[in-house]
């Protein structure tokens, strides 16, 4: 069970953040639920919340959909009712459900927006790019703190050690995930190769497989398992002839990616308005 509202209050009085009022887009959703648990448990308000036209959990109290008491704030498909006093608005939905309310949110008085939807095409990216000349928006394609932290390393590590030490990138999720590799491990490949100076695509190479499947100088291998209900686990070896460097995050529970997008809009809401990631949440 969540701490009760003046539980809640009291989290701040012994910190630093102050409490702000958050809106969440799906707040039925798996994610969206996870975000208002996330939220509560912070010592936040929650505002609003939407739902599309039509879904069942339209007019249901979002403590409780999140599994905590009552809050008093239903979900509703109307969204200028759900982003009405918000500080920051959180949508892990879809592109267009997304780019559909980053048009409201400046009208309803909210300064920030963290935006966890993926699959935008290069249009809808410069939307948003174009929204956020009035919104601090944090966009990212992962809100775990550690993954966003390892990204950083990675970068690093590649820019530091030359051509001579490989680079292999080794996932691990659960046996229902369809795409492969993670975008995750993605970031990771990206992160290597712009710490070399170059794009992934110049140096990714296909799973090594036959007779001839020997790596070459300066190239980045990627390695994928899928097996049972394991949540994501990533791991960048870069190895010389002579010692390897291993850098590796584990997700040990789904709500860290919630906990992360919170930490954004904390950071968010005190920023001015521009297109930001979690490498300026977390400073590096």
């Amino acid at each position: 069970m969540l701490p009760s509202g003046q539980a809640r209050e009291a989290l701040y009085k012994a910190g630093m953040t102050m409490p702000l009022k958050l809106a969440i887009a799906g707040c039925a959703g798996r994610m969206g639920r996870q975000l208002a648990s996330a939220a509560l448990a912070s010592g936040h308000t929650i505002s609003g919340g939407s739902e599309a036209p039509g879904a069942a959990a339209l007019g249901q109290d979002i403590g409780r959909l999140a599994g905590s008491e009552p809050i008093g704030v239903m979900a509703t498909d109307d969204l200028q009712q759900a982003t009405s006093g918000a500080a920051a608005w959180l949508d892990f939905t879809v592109p267009q459900a997304t780019l559909s309310v980053l048009k409201v949110l400046p009208e309803q008085g909210v300064r920030a927006a963290v935006i966890g939807t993926t699959g935008f095409t290069t249009a809808q990216e410069q939307d948003i790019a174009h929204a956020a000349s009035n919104l601090a928006i944090v966009k990212a394609g992962n809100f775990s703190l550690g993954v966003n932290l390892l990204e950083a390393l990675v970068r690093q590590a590649a820019a530091r050690l030359g051509e001579d030490w490989d680079i292999e990138i080794a996932e691990t999720h659960h046996k229902h995930k369809v795409d492969a590799p993670s975008g995750t491990a993605l970031m990771l490949g990206e992160a290597a190769a712009q710490g070399r100076g170059k794009a992934l695509s110049e140096l990714r190479i296909a799973p090594y497989d036959g007779p001839d499947a020997k790596r070459g100088p300066g190239e980045i291998g990627f390695s994928v398992r899928r097996t049972g209900g394991v949540i994501g686990d990533h791991e960048v070896t870069i190895g010389s002839e002579m010692e390897v460097l291993s850098l590796r995050h584990s997700a040990l529970d789904r709500a860290v990616f919630a906990h992360g997008a919170i930490k954004a809009a904390e950071w968010a809401a005190q920023q001015s308005p521009g297109l930001y990631d979690m490498s300026d949440v977390l400073g590096v």
